[in-house]
């Protein structure tokens, strides 16, 4: 697997120093303790009722402590209570709009690096990795699912602490969108007629017709076939909120793209959301496949499979490590496999690695 691939350095709006706080909650206990850190520290405040002026007068650098003590002080359901904005406009239509618009404390306290380490973001460089698919009839190479990971320090970080973070400084829907735009592009130059298998996650695609916008002009610029794309998404997502998920996965439907249900578990429950999402490609995961020898996980994954295969879908087990279990995939019905047996995720060898900023 040859070809050019693309080194994202994403940019982030990381928030400026603040000398200003305007905090909203309805916890009638949090803004008066909030109120009493900040008296304590010489900061100048106002209150009216479910709401907290907190002014420094000496440039922010109070105000910075200020965060700093309450990001310890609070818990985190308190600080997801509280909503705040910084350097409040004056203009009442402007503040009202900043004000319906703020993030939580918790947001602004991961965006500012005081509860977590947001340098493994904003200093991030991302790139894709691609694990094969292969055929658990022919041993052939069926498609590739794109991985996100980034360097910091010289440190490698998996996707899963990148988007745990990016969650949890409000930046899930820019993140998703960078990898699985990442992924497409990465794979451009020497996928084939390979499929090729990307991540998203429908909590950050509010409208799909707009969200999903410039992912559609960049496959349309990959020249990749829309047909040759099976966007996964992870069964614990597709149970929050079914409705908006089947709007989006409608949307994708349009454009093309074919639509996986990944990381489904032991559990008959996993079978009514089969029926309602009808996946074209179903991922048994990791977990379920490697209980295929227990009765129990394995008559669910045979329930799983034949539902499938009525639906007109194709089944991936995922997690195959050994012959053994490449075997018991193969006995419940499984079309392909995915796993360390075939091939762990790896980066393209590129002969150059064009950086690509994406705003």
């Amino acid at each position: 697997m040859t070809g050019p691939v693309d080194v994202v350095r994403p940019s982030w709006e990381t928030p400026q120093r603040a000398r200003r706080l305007l905090l909203a909650s309805t916890l009638s206990h949090v803004l008066p303790s909030i109120s009493r850190v900040a008296g304590a520290m010489g900061l100048r405040i106002g209150t009216a009722p479910g709401l907290l002026d907190i002014v420094d007068d000496e440039g922010g650098r109070r105000i910075d402590r200020l965060l700093q003590r309450l990001a310890r002080e609070l818990t985190t359901a308190e600080t997801e209570a509280v909503r705040v904005t910084t350097d409040p406009p004056s203009d009442g239509v402007a503040l009202a709009t900043r004000l319906l618009t703020a993030p939580t404390l918790a947001v602004e306290l991961a965006r500012r690096g005081v509860t977590v380490e947001m340098s493994l973001l904003t200093d991030a460089v991302l790139w894709p990795v691609y694990q094969p698919i292969m055929s658990l009839t022919s041993g052939g190479m069926v498609g590739h699912e794109a991985l996100l990971r980034g360097r910091v320090d010289g440190r490698e970080v998996g996707g899963g602490d990148l988007f745990f973070l990016a969650e949890r400084a409000g930046w899930l829907r820019r993140l998703d969108r960078l990898a699985r735009e990442a992924a497409i592009t990465g794979a451009a130059g020497w996928l084939g007629g390979a499929d090729l298998y990307v991540n998203s996650n429908p909590a950050a695609v509010h409208r799909p017709s707009v969200c999903l916008a410039s992912t559609e002009a960049v496959v349309h610029d990959s020249g990749i076939d829309p047909r040759q794309l099976v966007f996964e998404v992870v069964a614990s997502h597709a149970v929050t909120d079914r409705e908006h998920l089947l709007s989006v996965l409608e949307h994708h439907r349009s454009l093309g793209w074919r639509i996986a249900l990944d990381d489904v578990h032991v559990g008959w429950s996993s079978l009514a959301l089969v029926s309602v999402v009808r996946p074209d490609v179903l991922k048994l995961s990791k977990t379920l496949v490697a209980r295929l020898h227990e009765p129990g996980p394995n008559a669910i994954a045979r329930a799983l499979t034949e539902l499938t295969h009525v639906q007109g879908g194709l089944v991936v087990a995922e997690g195959i490590e050994s012959e053994q279990t490449a075997d018991q995939a193969r006995a419940i019905g499984a079309d392909l496999g995915q796993g360390w047996l075939f091939g762990r995720p790896v980066r393209p060898e590129p002969e150059s690695e064009p950086e690509l900023v994406l705003a």
